[in-house]
């Protein structure tokens, strides 16, 4: 009989201390018979990535099942496969492996009325394949982590004074302070060998120089850290008394006709109304709920590409005497100290809700619950595995330096402490499915034909690839409605999102349940749009937009004004956080908007040559 070849592979990480020196023996177990055991004298072997062995058998033992020495390893072969076409004896191994896993991977509360969250004491005690590789805990170790958050970013780190003036914030982070600080990370054990040659502008000289310009203000509800606030005004809400006169200034149409024209917009953060605001270096701070409204509106004689944004804003929720609604031609102070309370809000919303929440505490919930109820087999398993690569350590490290009780962001922020949990949990419980699917979101808010949304562009162009890619993928093995319903596994774990991601709130419109493929391939492609695309779009520009503190800042140290005519620069300057609170909050931003440097992109498979063998 014709001697039959087995052709194995064994991957490792692709970095030079993440290959493995081990002794290998392997014994192939199929349907029709197992091979003989090879190496039996023991052999060394160097994996560097990827290495090849044959195995070579004298006659086919069909299907394999495991692979097995002293103790079972669960290892089965490549090819995908849903529970409904598996073997009995598959079958079984399935359920033994989740059994396993589900050992191992528990959920727990970080906070009553918060989404749950992978149960670990701390990163040492995660399953090893989620951790950080070595090459990413040298770059950004729990350790170091921690002390660049809790000790000096610069000199002034200390400094509990406010600000003297805005060329002196602009003066933080210039070429002539980097041996500081790069000397400072050597001191706290941080490596980034790449920290001084990757990054040429430190803080975007365009937001330093255009941080006060109406055109940037009202640009970064529509590409900035928060995309996702902004929506079409139908009615003027109640408790937002503009007047006629306050919107058009320059013979635009009648504010019906402009609400009917879908030319006025509304960034509204009630979210955030009534919370009791940090204490920060014993000094009370402030935060506001500000409704911003927004008018689009084509200039005379101009290309339809053209337009302009006049802005209003009010502070507070309660229209009164006290709550001014702050315009464009406002003394120059007014207007600028009105847009810096709403520049806070958008940093403590966008950090809490839009960032945290929306991507990383979700991305958790996603993981956790794939890795309990999807065995490595199913095809569902092998298209979301690369992209929850990280996620369970990172949240472990954000829970512990960032929003413990004694986390920067807890610190230093505004919203810090009792009101960093009350916005989440408001957010949890308004957030919905439909705000989490791009294209459903888009038409939701109205945004269709905002011009210049490059959020919305990229983004559906994002989407609609991710959404042809699963529909392929998903459609070769569910060939019908039938086989969505029957798979236990795929329903186990849809059903433990919707009860520890979203508490089982049926007003979210989470799918409890998959009737569909169709249903199945918008459910995925939302999670991989949200775990890539979406997160990339909150978190990579943190220091871009907010390293330059007064476009973003954390906290504020006076309340809000209650009146006209009393700002001026000095005003402006005690409102803004001061020194040491200004760096601590860059370092953070700092380190969350660093690209790692093995970083992999949407879309890359690295363990695998091409997709037909992953799946």
């Amino acid at each position: 009989m014709k001697e039959v070849m087995y052709r194995v592979q064994i991957h490792t990480g692709l970095s030079c201390l993440e290959r493995a020196w081990s002794e290998v023996h392997m014994k192939l177990q199929g349907e029709d018979g197992e091979s003989k055991r090879t190496g039996e004298s023991g052999f060394l072997s160097i994996f560097e990535g990827k290495t090849t062995y044959n195995v070579s058998c004298s006659k086919s033992i069909g299907k394999l099942e495991w692979i097995k020495d002293t103790e079972i390893h669960r290892f089965r072969e490549g090819t995908a496969l849903i529970p409904e076409l598996d073997s009995a004896l598959g079958k079984s191994t399935r359920a033994e492996e989740l059994e396993e896993r589900q050992k191992v991977y528990c959920w727990t509360e970080f906070e009553e009325g918060l989404p749950h969250c992978m149960k670990a004491k701390d990163v040492n005690a995660l399953p090893w394949e989620v951790q950080f590789s070595f090459q990413k805990t040298a770059e950004f170790g729990m350790t170091a982590a921690k002390e660049i958050l809790e000790m000096n970013l610069t000199l002034e780190a200390e400094c509990h004074d406010k600000w003297e003036s805005f060329g002196a914030i602009k003066k933080i982070l210039h070429p002539h302070q980097r041996l500081i600080i790069y000397l400072f990370l050597i001191f706290t054990k941080i490596v980034f060998y790449y920290f001084l040659t990757n990054t040429t502008c430190w803080i975007s000289e365009y937001v330093q120089e255009h941080w006060r310009d109406d055109a940037f203000f009202g640009s970064q509800f529509l590409n900035g850290l928060n995309p996702m606030l902004i929506r079409r005004c139908q009615f003027l809400p109640t408790n937002f008394p503009v007047s006629e006169e306050m919107l058009f200034l320059d013979g635009a149409g009648r504010l019906e006709e402009e609400l009917q024209a879908g030319n006025i917009f509304l960034c509204d953060y009630k979210v955030l109304d009534g919370l009791k605001a940090n204490v920060i270096n014993d000094k009370q701070q402030y935060l506001v709920a500000p409704l911003v409204l927004l008018h689009k509106h084509l200039r005379m004689n101009s290309s339809p590409s053209q337009f302009r944004s006049d802005i209003h804003v009010c502070l507070k929720q309660t229209a009164g005497e006290d709550n001014p609604i702050f315009l464009p031609n406002d003394s120059e102070y007014d207007w600028l100290l009105a847009k810096t309370f709403v520049r806070s809000a958008y940093f403590n919303e966008h950090e809490l809700n839009i960032h945290l929440l929306r991507t990383h505490l979700l991305a958790e919930v996603f993981t956790v619950s794939l890795l309990r109820n999807l065995p490595m087999v199913h095809p569902l398993y092998k298209l979301l595995i690369p992209h929850t690569r990280y996620t369970l350590q990172i949240n472990l490290m954000a829970r512990e330096i960032l929003i413990s009780p004694k986390g920067t962001f807890t610190r230093y922020s505004s919203s810090g402490g009792e009101g960093m949990t009350t916005i989440l949990k408001r957010s949890l419980s308004t957030m919905t499915y439909t705000s989490l699917c791009l294209p459903d979101d888009i038409s939701d808010r109205g945004v269709e034909s905002v011009p210049n949304y490059y959020y919305r562009d990229d983004g559906l162009a994002l989407w609609n690839i991710i959404h042809k890619f699963i529909s392929g993928v998903l459609s070769f093995y569910y060939k019908n409605d039938k086989l969505v319903k029957q798979d236990n596994e795929l329903q186990s774990w849809i059903k433990d999102i919707f009860v520890h991601g979203f508490l089982s709130n049926e007003s979210s419109g989470i799918p409890q349940h998959f009737d569909t493929v169709s249903d199945l391939v918008k459910f995925v492609t939302m999670v991989i749009f949200t775990c890539s695309a979406q997160h990339a779009a909150v978190n990579n520009g943190q220091f871009d937009y907010g390293g330059f503190m007064p476009n973003n800042p954390s906290t504020l140290q006076l309340p809000p004004p209650t009146q006209k005519g009393t700002a001026t620069e000095e005003t402006l300057l005690n409102t803004l956080p001061v020194v040491s609170t200004t760096a601590q909050v860059m370092a953070v931003l700092y380190l969350l908007s660093k690209q790692s440097s093995d970083f992999i992109a949407l879309g890359q498979y690295p363990m695998t040559t091409s997709l037909k063998k992953v799946l």
